[in-house]
């Protein structure tokens, strides 16, 4: 007598490690699968072949109708919300929600995902995991959206944003130069030459000067600043520290009030690297954000009456 067929949503002893998972079929071993990058806690029976690193599967993305709820907020919610300063930040998390809807993870991404989020909430068994869950209000299907979520928001930027990337590193690459410098600040013109002819002479160690004469918050750190962006310099300051050369000590320069004795160690002239590529993306799909939030707020503003 043939078997029946068996329903794709019913649960079986040896479910099939290719299909993807449903919400219905998550479970605490095959949602958030704990292998030895989870510290063990949790561990799941069935080992994946190596097709699964090339399957692409996913959370189950948040539904269109709850999408929809939070992006047309009614009335009577909308000024509560704004009222706990909730409304934003709920706003943004449902434009990205729905930005990243399609995003399909490769197995070992997810993985990684997975590891990460379990990582970053403390989480190392599987009473920790379902007491987090409990807390929060969350089903083991939202914890998996939550850990996706940073890889998805990846994907989704190179997809979208790459091809602007480089543009905006050209204008903004004066403001990502980074730098370390020796300082050392007094209000007087006198003490600041006698210091910077002691550093000069090799008399004293600059260090050493600054951790005993300097009026600025460079004090407790015997003078080093950074590494920080240039631009965060003083105007005159980041300009002679731009047309310095490493080593290089400067003389007593007057900024406002103060006499500065200054010495660049090192500048970093920024670069379009593989970060610095991900990082123009994700500054670009922020803005896009920003946008669309600005745009669901005043559209409210234009629908309610006065």
């Amino acid at each position: 007598m043939p078997s029946e067929p068996v329903s794709p949503h019913t649960a079986s002893p040896d479910p099939n490690p290719l299909e993807p998972l449903s919400a219905e079929s998550i479970t605490l071993s095959t949602a958030l699968p704990l292998s030895s990058g989870f510290g063990g806690a949790i561990v799941s029976t069935h080992a994946p072949p190596p097709e699964a690193d090339r399957l692409k599967v996913s959370a189950p993305s948040p539904s269109d109708s709850a999408d929809d709820l939070l992006l047309h907020l009614p009335d009577p919610l909308w000024a509560p919300l704004a009222r706990h300063q909730l409304l934003i930040p709920l706003l943004r998390q449902a434009v990205v929600s729905r930005a990243v809807a399609e995003v399909s993870l490769t197995a070992e991404e997810r993985e990684q995902a997975q590891q990460a989020w379990m990582q970053q909430k403390g989480i190392q068994s599987a009473e920790q995991l379902r007491s987090f869950l409990d807390q929060n209000g969350m089903s083991e299907a939202d914890a998996l959206w939550q850990s996706e979520l940073p890889q998805r928001i990846n994907h989704h930027c190179h997809t979208h944003f790459l091809h602007r990337a480089e543009q905006r590193f050209l204008g903004r690459k004066q403001q990502l130069d980074m730098v370390i410098y020796s300082l050392l600040r007094v209000s007087g013109e006198a003490l600041a030459n006698e210091l910077y002819l002691r550093i000069a002479e090799g008399e004293s160690d600059f260090a050493e000067l600054a951790a005993t004469y300097a009026e600025g918050p460079e004090q407790a750190t015997r003078g080093v600043v950074g590494p920080v962006p240039l631009v965060q310099a003083h105007p005159i300051l980041a300009n002679v520290l731009r047309t310095s050369q490493p080593g290089e000590l400067r003389p007593p320069l007057a900024i406002d009030r103060w006499w500065l004795v200054v010495r660049l160690e090192s500048l970093k002239p920024a670069s379009f690297d593989d970060a610095m590529q991900t990082r123009m993306t994700h500054e670009l799909f922020e803005e896009w954000v920003e946008e669309e939030v600005k745009q669901l707020v005043n559209k409210h503003k234009q629908a309610s009456p006065p």
